[in-house]
């Protein structure tokens, strides 16, 4: 492992590519890179738009300070102007770009850089992310050293807008790159009009757990949709979460160990470095001074055991587990079933891999996975948990390449039982039958609809017929398509493009389209859809899941301030979803226990769910 921090991935040296290819892509404004600007500051590099209006030009001796110096993974320095200009749209801070170039400056240096002002859009064109204005292929001429850096920028509650982003321009395919800077209206905005300059943040409440990357976030507007235990909800498209900054830093891990933070933990003494863009959640505090974590004793939640007449139903993602993993993730993962989740009677499980993993050898059972991790539930005091669950075919249903991943249900045959019905397989759907006065499933376990278009390299939905006190409970097992390829919050289109709704959309409609069969055989039976919906309570796919009445999404039963189940980018956001036909009734018990998503330390990157009801 590296003893540095670096990011996820280094960008390419060939800075000069990536300019012609956003010029190609419509990004930068068109320009002869045989010309050349002089007499130029900082701030004339930068504009009063997201895109240097003097991109693809030369430069010669633009004068600043150096204020931060970067020795990893992006190489380089920021440099910012001595004497800022009056426009608070323009920024007075820029990164030089030196690649494999040796690195002989410091903070507190007077230099005067000449090069190539560029566009860098980290994850390139096709990303939607916003380009990072820079000077690459620079030639440096230090001045002076031990100069004052210029005084930061306070970033905090009052200096951050309300508003998120402008709408796009729909004339540039709704981007807001040529749009002028408003850096008093729109949060976004002003944080790009403090691109590379030297910024700071106080004492700020941490709200995305700290990781392996050695990244954390935090907030620097306390009271913007916090929930109880620290975090900050994202509750609506309409309602983005503008106090969130990313923490990065400047030293080497090997000198300076990054802080471990779980989520409501505290960084005292806040922060203070250069303002970065990266690939990986935008605005960036590249921190060269960075205060300490104050631990506030965030603790794993446990929901409370079923009552004798209620079925407890639960779905956990156990993130890619197979027999390869070490002994003591089954054992936590297993304890937090007993302990956490106080031994539910069903569990649909996701993310169960195949017997050797992410090995690509043709492998697709997962008898080995399964009675690892049952044995140690046992082993934890809990039940010992029967499983059903349906093969994949090899490499056909999504996620890492020869692990398999397929839904699994766990039961506890001590208080439930299971509906045999053979004949279902990967590629057979399993149909609503009659049985008596009550509906069926004609294959239990079987698939929903397998061949349906909407799950191709995605995971196809588990039905399974149950009995609890001599009642009929159809439980449907669901990993849908992921968020892969949608852009993020910080995009230079507003809204982003959320290009893989559109395959939800497709899985969201066959899962309610079957459910509403169930419901024309028996209208009040027992449905419960759950699983990880990789997608949110307020999104295009839960309304679509609910379509017409079948179901009801039963998170929407907790406080705003509660529902979520996943932190990304320091949004607690909803993932993993429990849905419940009218036949269930409003009766019925929800609670999502969180313990791992907020915690630096995770067993899988996503809280459990737990319905409890009485059939």
């Amino acid at each position: 492992m590296p003893q540095i921090p670096t990011p996820r991935t280094s960008r390419t040296a060939a800075v000069s590519a990536v300019v012609a290819t956003a010029l190609a892509a419509g990004l930068l404004a068109a320009s002869s890179s045989a010309a050349s600007a002089d007499g130029v500051g900082v701030h004339d590099i930068q504009g009063t738009t997201r895109v240097s209006p003097l991109a693809g030009q030369q430069v010669t001796d633009v004068p600043g300070i150096v204020t931060g110096v970067r020795t990893y993974g992006s190489k380089g320095f920021w440099l910012q102007s001595a004497q800022a200009d009056a426009d608070p749209a323009t920024s007075e801070g820029v990164f030089v770009f030196t690649g494999s170039a040796p690195l002989t400056v410091k903070p507190g240096d007077a230099v005067r850089v000449s090069g190539t002002v560029g566009e860098y859009v980290p994850g390139g064109t096709g990303s939607g992310n916003q380009s990072l204005t820079q000077i690459t292929k620079p030639t440096v001429a230090v001045e002076s050293s031990g100069n004052a850096l210029p005084a930061p920028v306070r970033i905090d509650a009052r200096a951050v807008p309300a508003r998120y982003a402008p709408a796009g321009d729909p004339a540039q395919g709704n981007s807001v790159n040529g749009l002028p800077l408003k850096p008093r209206t729109y949060a976004l905005d002003l944080y790009e009009s403090l691109e590379g300059m030297n910024v700071s943040i106080g004492t700020s409440r941490v709200v995305g757990a700290s990781d392996p990357y050695n990244e954390l976030w935090v907030t620097v507007k306390p009271h913007e949709h916090r929930d109880r235990r620290g975090g900050t909800v994202y509750g609506s498209y309409d309602a983005q979460n503008g106090g969130r900054l990313q923490i990065q830093q400047l030293a080497p891990v090997s000198e300076h160990p990054f802080p471990k933070a779980n989520v409501g933990d505290v960084l005292t003494g806040g922060a203070a470095g250069p303002l970065d863009f990266n690939q990986f959640g935008g605005y960036t505090l590249a921190a060269r001074e960075l205060g300490d974590v104050r631990d506030k004793g965030l603790v794993r939640e446990k929901t409370r055991r079923q009552a004798k007449g209620e079925l407890a139903v639960a779905t956990y993602n156990v993130e890619n587990l197979d027999p390869t993993d070490p002994q003591e993730k089954f054992d936590a993962l297993a304890g937090a079933v007993v302990t956490n989740l106080a031994s539910p009677d069903v569990v649909a499980l996701e993310e169960i891999q195949d017997d050797n993993g992410a090995k690509n050898d043709g492998t697709v059972t997962a008898a080995a996975t399964l009675r690892k991790f049952t044995d140690a539930i046992a082993a934890a005091g809990g039940p010992r948990y029967e499983w059903r669950s349906i093969d994949p075919v090899n490499n056909k249903d999504g996620g890492e390449p020869g692990g398999n991943i397929r839904q699994v249900f766990l039961f506890n045959p001590e208080r439930v039982s299971f509906t045999e019905r053979a004949g279902g397989d990967a590629t057979t759907a399993t149909e609503v039958v009659r049985a008596g006065k009550r509906a069926a499933l004609s294959h239990s376990p079987g698939r929903i609809d397998p061949q349906n278009e909407a799950w191709t390299n995605s995971r196809k939905p588990l039905a399974g017929e149950f009995t609890f006190r001599g009642r009929t409970v159809i439980v449907i097992a669901n990993h849908f398509s992921s968020k892969g390829g949608d852009e993020g919050l910080t995009s230079h289109h507003q809204p982003p493009v959320r290009s893989s709704e559109t395959q939800r959309l497709k899985q969201a409609q066959a899962v309610n389209g079957f459910v509403k069969d169930i419901r024309e055989v028996q209208r009040d039976a027992d449905v419960v859809v759950l699983g990880d919906i990789n997608d949110f309570e307020f999104s295009a796919t839960a309304k679509a899941l609910q379509d017409g009445g079948a179901l009801y999404a039963a998170v929407k039963s907790l406080p705003r301030s509660e529902r979520y189940s996943y932190v990304y980018q320091g949004n607690s956001q909803v993932l993993d979803q429990i849905l419940t036909s009218p036949g269930v009734g409003d009766g019925f018990s929800y609670d999502s226990v969180h313990i791992n998503a907020e915690f630096a330390d995770q067993n899988s990157d996503h809280d459990p769910q737990v319905l409890r009801f009485k059939p």
